[in-house]
């Protein structure tokens, strides 16, 4: 009985995790931005406003691993990547949008309600490496 329970545990913890690994990405939800950005950290994000250019700052999300693009392009002016924790997969989208000289930017979570300042991280890393290169 207690082998039956713990493999029955095991099995449902190995679907959760094929779960979020797996479950797709809706551009139609993750692609967007509200409609205020500011300098703040939330529960389960990170906003950001910096000076810059969206095709500069393109190129250095690129090179993060486990990031790729969701939707959008420079050309458009506003694109959304996805960041995979190296682990267990959990998916974070950041969007950035090119408003005049200004860059906004919105990193979330979508699985739980805390991202323990992953997002603010890693959208401050990109910022600092933007500010050294140019």
């Amino acid at each position: 009985m207690i082998k039956w329970g713990a493999g029955l545990v095991l099995v449902l913890l190995v679907a959760v995790l094929a779960f979020i690994r797996l479950a797709p990405s809706d551009p139609a939800r993750w692609h967007q931005m509200p409609e205020s950005v500011t300098d703040r950290d939330l529960e389960g994000g990170a906003m950001r406003r910096a000076k810059g250019d969206l095709a500069a700052l393109d190129l250095i999300i690129r090179e993060t691993p486990r990031t790729r693009v969701l939707a959008g392009d420079v050309g458009q002016g506003m694109v959304t990547y996805v960041t995979r924790s190296k682990l267990f997969g959990f998916p974070d989208y950041t969007t950035v949008r090119q408003d005049g000289d200004m860059l906004e930017i919105f990193g979330r979570l979508r699985f739980g309600k805390s991202d323990l300042g992953v997002n603010a991280a890693r959208i401050d890393g990109w910022l600092d490496r933007f500010a050294q290169a140019g």
